[in-house]
């Protein structure tokens, strides 16, 4: 063990101390000696010991979120750590580790406290570096989420590019089936043998839903790359939602479920692109009708309204009794892929009770209603299948969207 002359040590590293201050520090500091690879400080301990090192090396290491144990800095002789604990009374923020054999001089917590109060220069230093050494985590902290954030931004491009290449590749051998599947329903011993217009009729079931994913999917990039093309006409929102009630209308008898349509008033026509606001309404009452058990109802009520920066608008609620939605998942579920429950018990179906579907639809009502410069949320009060609070999506849109000034010549 080498011989430690700890009021020179103490001195040189805290200068503004005087002769009697230092003389008494020295008899309540104590020396000890660390392996190599010994952990002094553990992160998130409650530890309330001060070291200052007089020969020797640390590695002071920290776990950020997602992420494995990260060197901030190594220390060695003069330096000291441990503060940040005494002084936030707080447990331990890093990790100290010894890189080789390390001699520090040991502080308790009434010395330390002792040691601050005796010079309020030396106070202020420490302070000062301790808060150097936070804005240093700090910023250690912030670049490793940049770099997450560029990781995610290149893996959500790169899902983005995928879906578009599978959905065109898919396109083409589905239209061939359908084609061919349209051709055996017309075939006269196909139209008299029941067996086999079930099976052909499975199959245009089949391909005709997985067109609606495709199709799904291309939208999604489109949303996703700000490339969607809306074509604004007059739409009158009565005539699409008595469509989409007709469209369900199997589906809603198989399940005894209703549907009302009610109008608030005189509702006037919205500039909007008919196509996409059948996907919206049609995807809304499709995950209604979804999460609503068998012999419940389905309102859909809609009026004329003025919103603040909107000007007039069109409100429309989609409301359920169905098994609700916990306040948690509220923003998440328009978001793509985002699923509740468990994937593993995925079920797939558009129509069949808590049948679920690839997480496409609800991305695909946000993207479709910001795109026309409407809002959309959903209102419930949890998620609950014996009590059945229900959903309410609601949606905005604006009569007449804001068309952008034109720019004047320069």
């Amino acid at each position: 063990m080498m011989k430690v002359d700890v009021i020179q040590t103490l001195h040189a590293a805290f200068p503004d101390l005087d002769s009697e201050a230092l003389e008494k520090l020295s008899g309540l500091v104590k020396t000890t000696v660390f392996p190599p690879n010994t952990l002094i400080c553990r992160e998130g301990a409650y530890e309330y010991f001060f070291y200052l090192i007089v020969d020797g090396e640390v590695a002071i290491t920290k776990h950020f979120e997602g992420t494995e144990e990260r060197i901030l800095r190594h220390s060695g002789p003069g330096d000291f750590f441990g503060e940040m604990a005494l002084i936030q009374d707080a447990p331990r923020s890093a990790n100290v580790r010894t890189t080789r054999e390390t001699t520090t001089l040991e502080f308790d917590r009434n010395v330390f406290n002792q040691l601050l109060a005796s010079s309020p220069g030396l106070a202020w230093r420490i302070v000062r570096i301790t808060f150097d050494r936070l804005r240093s985590n700090d910023q250690t902290a912030l670049s490793d989420l940049r770099s997450a954030y560029q990781t995610l931004a290149r893996l959500d491009q790169a899902k983005l590019d995928f879906i578009e290449i599978a959905a065109h590749e898919l396109r083409t051998p589905l239209t061939v089936i359908q084609g061919y599947a349209d051709v055996l329903r017309n075939t006269g011993v196909i139209q008299t043998t029941p067996s086999l217009a079930e099976v052909v009729e499975g199959i245009v079931r089949g391909t005709s839903r997985l067109h609606e994913i495709v199709n799904g999917m291309l939208d999604i990039t489109k949303i996703d790359t700000e490339t969607l093309q809306v074509s604004r006409v007059p739409v009158l929102l009565q005539s699409i939602l008595g469509e989409l009630k007709n469209s369900f209308s199997d589906a809603l008898s198989q399940r005894n479920l209703t549907v009302h349509i009610k109008r608030i008033g005189e509702v006037p026509y919205i500039e909007a692109d008919p196509n996409m606001m059948y996907k919206v309404f049609y995807q809304l009452l499709a995950n209604a009708i979804k999460y609503t058990p068998d012999e419940g109802e389905i309102t859909i009520t809609y009026w004329q309204t003025d919103v603040t920066g909107m000007g007039e608008a069109v409100a429309i609620v989609i409301q359920d009794t169905g098994i609700g939605i916990d306040p948690e998942h509220h923003e998440a579920i328009f978001e793509k892929f985002y699923q509740i429950g468990e994937v593993a018990l995925h079920s797939s179906g558009k129509t069949a009770f808590k049948g679920g579907g690839p997480g496409l639809g609800l991305a695909l009502v946000k993207g479709a209603v910001e795109a026309h410069g409407g809002m959309v949320w959903v209102e419930s009060e949890g998620c609950d299948e014996e009590k059945l609070p229900g959903s309410a999506f609601k949606v905005l849109l604006p009569v007449t969207p804001a068309i952008p000034p034109a720019p004047t010549a320069s």
